[in-house]
């Protein structure tokens, strides 16, 4: 039986343990760990190995620690050789009644097997935008927010390690160690003064580099705290889009001369209070060009749904802070139709910050009309981007997910891509 740990517990650091089945073979001098079916069992840890896709993170490949064992004959790994098991589970109670989508318990389809360079084997897994069971988040439906689920893999090896030197060997023991995903893991964690976290992604410094661009990535409803659960993770801001990543890839930051890149995470979400956040947001700027080397003048904000909002309520309220603004499918009348306006008329009106706006025609979540294109007609000097469909590689995505397309540099004008007209905007 297998010892599960939740994915939290492992990124605290700690390791849950998934054990295969035992088979014939060798166990190596040195490597035999503690295990109540023997003395002489080897013990071999894996990494679940993570990409965050366009339509969010996903488990693509899990590595075994398998260079200790001495020199393994590629040709002897097969996809058959091993099975991979996933069970992923909600890290809070879900409610009776109440719905978490991307849960599963199944086997993940094995499609290669291969040693990397250090000599580890690596098990590539079936995924893909919109397939099932290999995510790493839940959407809890009552909160309306995104949690890292609890992953439980289970390793079973089917026929044993051909060697170049040696007996064929079987693994008897598989220890989960942990979620590896580069991208995610350039970024920081942090918690600013006021008690708002986030995520940093710092630019390589040359000697005689000088000040860099700030981009300040907001997320959308579901990338923030679930209340009233106490649910803050400062994880879901990167695992759940590009949004963020795609200023950090090495496109983007050799278009930037290299930026920091920051991710802040709401306790709730923006519209909740967004003239109450939008101090929170600041102070997080206002220390980053105070301790890091940020260049006032070439602060940019971005953000998506939710997030689209607040960059047009942080324009609002601050308009000598940024060099220029993009919000995406931003949210400027309730969606429910009840209520004042989020940003009123005059408050668009009044927004000087140079501004490129971004959506889809087929959003049915944040209306175009009522909210992209009315600020557009309203925020002087203001650029557009209207999508008819939100498709990348073959892919049709929501409507609503118009970011993508702002992750990938695709907005363009005159020949003039968003991330081009970004940089050389000055404050």
């Amino acid at each position: 039986m297998s010892t599960p740990v939740t994915r939290r517990t492992v990124l605290a650091g700690g390791a849950g343990a998934a054990i295969g089945l035992a088979l014939p073979g060798l166990a190596l001098p040195g490597l035999a760990a503690a295990h109540p079916d023997g003395p002489h069992r080897t013990s071999v840890s894996f990494t679940l190995d993570a990409t965050t896709l366009d339509g969010g993170e996903q488990v693509t490949s899990v590595t075994l620690d398998t260079s200790r064992l001495g020199p393994i004959d590629p040709a002897g790994l097969t996809p058959a050789a091993f099975t991979v098991h996933a069970k992923a589970t909600s890290p809070i109670p879900i409610a009776p009644g109440d719905k978490i989508f991307s849960e599963y318990d199944l086997d993940r389809t094995v499609t290669a097997a291969r040693l990397d360079r250090r000599g580890n084997i690596v098990l590539e897994l079936s995924h893909g935008e919109g397939q099932p069971g290999g995510g790493t988040l839940g959407y809890i439906l009552s909160r309306g927010r995104n949690v890292q689920l609890d992953l439980v893999y289970t390793i079973t090896q089917n026929t044993p390690i051909v060697r170049r030197h040696g007996s064929p060997l079987t693994i008897g023991r598989f220890v989960q160690a942990g979620l590896s995903n580069p991208e995610v893991d350039a970024f920081s964690y942090h918690v600013s003064g006021s008690g708002l976290k986030y995520r940093l992604y710092s630019p390589d410094h040359s000697p005689r580099g000088g000040r860099r661009p700030l981009i300040v990535w907001l997320h959308g409803g579901g990338e923030g705290a679930s209340l009233p659960d106490d649910y803050y993770d400062n994880e879901t801001t990167l695992r759940a889009n590009r949004g963020a990543l795609g200023f950090a890839t090495p496109q983007a930051q050799q278009i930037f001369s290299g930026a920091y890149v920051v991710a802040p995470q709401s306790t709730s979400y923006w519209m909740e209070d967004g003239p109450r956040f939008a101090p929170l947001i600041r102070e997080i700027v206002q220390d980053l060009v105070r301790r890091r080397r940020v260049d006032p003048d070439r602060i940019y904000v971005v953000g998506c749904s939710n997030g689209g909002y607040m960059s047009l309520e942080m324009t609002s309220t601050y308009p000598d802070l940024f060099a220029a603004s993009v919000p995406i499918c931003g949210v400027v009348e309730p969606l429910d139709g009840e209520g004042p306006p989020l940003l009123t008329d005059a408050e668009l009106a009044g927004i000087r910050t140079p501004t490129w706006l971004v959506t889809s025609r087929d959003d049915d979540t944040v209306p175009p009309e009522t909210n992209t294109i009315h600020a557009h007609d309203l925020i002087p000097g203001s650029l557009i981007t209207l999508y008819d469909h939100v498709v990348w590689n073959g892919y049709q995505f929501p409507g609503h997910w118009s970011w993508i397309y702002v992750a990938r540099n695709d907005p363009s004008r005159n020949g003039t891509h968003i991330w081009q007209w970004m940089a050389r905007r000055r404050r």
